[in-house]
């Protein structure tokens, strides 16, 4: 089997077994099946052409969320599956975030984060910004175009990018000295993505 496949089908099997889903050679090889013809897919082609989205990751965590649906579950049991499944990974990622805010200059580092990735998302088009706007303690941006949005959408689970959505949701969860984060909106079930950053004391 293909080493990207193998590494998703074990993640793939965690949340399989989280959601009490029995038979699993025949579910690991469901899925299995699944992300191999959706990398082979004209889709796939199509969507694998932005230097900021890890498009492997995004379509195998949208062939685990295909698979999920197909046993019967609900959205919310799908997202829980997947929360356990990528327990480990966010784990190592949530460290890293409780170092930085520890940091005197957290909310500088997070100012710089958001510069430079709206740099890159802009110049490859993978985000599409009504408004960026950089003030000395806060940060305020509206998206209404989002590829991870599209992907999602053009396998038909659209909603269950909150998935991806809620990254920076559980990003800024971790920087709470520092910095205040306010999701009014994001595109997985709004009509965009709407999010103001604050340093606190300001």
């Amino acid at each position: 089997m293909d080493k990207r496949i193998a590494r998703y089908t074990k993640v793939y099997g965690k949340a399989a077994a989280h959601a009490g889903i029995s038979g699993k050679d025949a579910i690991v090889a469901s899925f299995a099946g699944r992300l191999e013809d959706m990398y082979a897919s004209e889709l796939f082609r199509t969507h694998n052409v932005y230097p900021t989205i890890n498009v492997e990751h995004v379509y195998a965590v949208i062939a685990m969320c295909l698979e999920l649906r197909s046993h019967g579950l609900k959205d919310a049991q799908v997202i829980d599956a997947l929360d356990v499944a990528f327990a480990d990974r966010r784990r190592a990622f949530s460290l890293l975030l409780g170092a930085i805010d520890l940091l005197p200059n957290c909310y500088a580092i997070a100012r710089r984060w958001n510069i430079n990735d709206h740099e890159k998302r802009v110049a490859d088009g993978s985000i599409d910004y009504d408004l960026f706007e950089v003030r000395e303690h806060s940060i305020e941006y509206r998206i209404s175009g989002c590829r991870y949005v599209d992907m999602f959408e053009s396998w038909g689970v659209r909603p269950l990018c909150k998935v991806f959505c809620d990254t920076d949701t559980r990003s800024y969860a971790g920087l709470t000295r520092h910095v205040e984060f306010v999701r009014h909106s994001d595109l997985s079930d709004g009509p965009s993505c709407h999010d103001e950053i604050f340093e606190k004391g300001y």
